[in-house]
């Protein structure tokens, strides 16, 4: 985590780094996840992994499945956080591009409620919907930004909401958020 930027909400902050979601050590990181809430590729692959395929795999298919722009919550087993929650966003060809951006907001919005229902401080998110998914990440970062602040300013919760990003999502994510307003 070399570079990290911040937005304070009220007594919650936003926080964009480059990084890798699976060694955060936050209450909970969010998966993104398919609606079957199957092993995949990428960040899912990678959060499986880290976790322990078998338990997070029993605990998924405890809980799926989870229609798109929803989400749900697991143990986080062998993970830094104490908690995945399983988010799944849209994928962008299947939808107009007006039904997307509500499925993929809706998808942090029910993130975000899970982790104040459970009573989080902490949650670090992927950029959903963005690799395999299709969902323009140009497009993704400021309606991603304008909910997460819209949520705290609402809830004031979760203390502390992180986008952990890759080299190649980073910059898209810094340019839109150096565009919001204080």
């Amino acid at each position: 985590m070399d570079q990290v930027l911040s937005l304070h909400v009220g007594q919650s902050r936003i926080e964009l780094v480059e990084g890798d979601l699976v060694t955060q050590a936050v209450d909970a990181i969010v998966n993104a996840a398919n609606e079957a809430l199957q092993q995949g590729g990428g960040v899912c692959g990678a959060i499986f992994r880290a976790a322990g395929a078998e338990q997070m795999q029993q605990a998924c298919n405890a809980v799926a499945p989870c229609p798109t722009g929803e989400a749900r919550i697991t143990p986080g087993f062998a993970l830094p956080a104490r908690y995945v929650i399983h988010a799944v966003g849209p994928i962008f060809s299947r939808y107009a591009p007006e039904e997307a951006d509500r499925l993929l907001i809706s998808a942090y919005h029910a993130s975000l409620a899970l982790a104040r229902q459970y009573g989080l401080d902490s949650i670090a998110f992927p950029s959903i919907a963005t690799g395999i998914y299709g969902f323009p990440v140009e497009r993704a970062a400021p309606l991603v930004l304008r909910a997460l602040r819209e949520d705290l300013q609402l809830h004031q919760a979760p203390t502390l909401v992180r986008m952990v990003l890759w080299r190649d999502t980073f910059p898209v994510y810094r340019e839109a958020f150096a565009q919001m307003q204080p």
